[in-house]
């Protein structure tokens, strides 16, 4: 899969934000809305984010609309239905100021401003399909940096065979951590130190062209394509290189139901249903899923001689 980084970019494929907006306004007249928007064109486009490059790194399906990637989602910090975390994230959750703590097995520790990352980096759009658990589906503009060039930057050791995530904890702004009996809170997550560093994984700070929305992981998120949606850790403070497999929620929680890799397999259901087949939002009817959500020709090599039915 090829990427077009910014130095490939022909001044007259970056877009002006005032064009770009103005774009986005005919193309809602015509009924298209934030989906075309999006979609159209090549090159990069600014928005609120800054200049955005567009890049290989997509697919050629129907985005799923803005409405249901907002207010459709999984976050447990606020709740176990899908419409409250966009009902409280936005009004309890403060994005800044957000620093990002690196740290462990690696020749630099830092804090990371979010806002410094933003500024620094050259922003790219990925449309990625987004897997969940429960066997329902979306495909996602997000906005980001890739997740390895920013690890690199602390030279991990060789002691740093696995990589920690950590969400906020915090009961004042994530309500849901009230239930600390049921769930071992704060979330964690965690990858193989090769999986980290596989060009697919991805730190978004954004989707749809705009800044990350509460209810979707503000300020910034982990997205990892491949893997089942509950591994892409939102509203990340910690970042942590181990030597040992870090503990992570839904494996603490339940480890015969939510595995470690967690990698999309429809030939391994989950014990309470089948993953054979998926239900896109906006979709009447279930379509088959694909192994490794369709990233197999990317990911396939990093689990060579493992057993996919066993290390799920």
């Amino acid at each position: 899969m090829l990427i077009r980084h910014q130095s490939d970019l022909r001044p007259s494929e970056i877009t002006s934000r005032q064009s770009y907006l103005s774009r986005r306004q005919w193309m809602a007249g015509a009924g298209a809305a934030f989906l075309t928007a999006v979609t159209a064109g090549g090159g990069a486009k600014a928005s609120a984010l800054g200049t955005i490059a567009k890049t290989a790194y997509t697919i050629d399906e129907k985005q799923t609309s803005l409405e249901d990637v907002t207010h459709y989602n999984n976050f447990y910090e606020y709740g176990t239905d899908k419409e409250q975390p966009a009902k409280l994230a936005p009004g309890l959750l403060k994005p800044r100021p957000w620093t990002v703590r690196i740290s462990g097995e690696c020749k630099t520790t830092a804090s990371v401003d979010v806002d410094d990352l933003i500024r620094t980096s050259t922003l790219e759009e990925r449309v990625y399909r987004h897997r969940c658990v429960e066997a329902w589906s979306m495909v996602i503009p997000w906005v980001g940096v890739p997740l390895a060039p920013l690890l690199q930057r602390f030279e991990p050791t060789s002691k740093a065979k696995f990589v920690a995530f950590e969400t906020l904890s915090d009961v004042a702004q994530m309500p849901g951590e009230r239930s600390s009996l049921i769930y071992p809170w704060p979330y964690r997550e965690g990858l193989r130190i090769d999986e980290a560093m596989h060009p697919l994984a991805f730190l978004a700070v954004g989707l749809y062209g705009e800044a990350l929305p509460a209810q979707n992981g503000a300020p910034i998120r982990l997205v990892v394509p491949w893997k089942y949606g509950f591994k892409s850790i939102k509203s990340i403070v910690a970042i942590r290189f181990v030597e040992q497999v870090p503990p992570t929620l839904w494996n603490a929680l339940a480890p015969e139901e939510y595995g470690f890799y967690s990698n999309v397999n429809p030939t391994v259901d989950h014990p309470r249903w089948s993953q054979a087949k998926e239900r896109r939002i906006g979709e009447f009817l279930r379509r088959p899923t694909l192994m490794f959500n369709g990233y197999g020709e990317q990911v396939a090599g990093l689990y060579a001689g493992m057993d996919l039915k066993k290390f799920f």
